[in-house]
């Protein structure tokens, strides 16, 4: 798997913007397959920063129904939590 197969995105909420500011942790959507070493080496060449740390869980999709009887599952998918080295940041926009 290359770097943008790894990483699918960064997840921008209010608890994570926070995490950004006094923890500097970011948190991203990775792929399910992935393991830390990975995710590290992902972020560390797709955002030019040094990661310290990184914190995995699974995150289970939630069950859903609209307009039906029946009823659907979200997706189940991969959370990272990325710590990164003083100094260094990924800017979001």
């Amino acid at each position: 798997m290359n770097s943008f197969e790894i990483i699918k995105t960064v997840r921008l909420t209010e608890k994570g913007t926070r995490q950004g500011e006094r923890f500097n942790q970011y948190t991203v959507v990775a792929d399910c397959r992935a393991n830390k070493t990975q995710i590290r080496l992902a972020v560390q060449e797709l955002f030019k920063v040094k990661v310290v740390k990184v914190n995995t869980l699974n995150v289970h999709g939630k069950f859903r129904r609209q307009r039906t009887t029946q009823a659907g599952q979200a997706p189940d998918w991969k959370k990272a939590i990325v710590t990164l080295k003083e100094g260094d940041k990924i800017v979001l926009t």
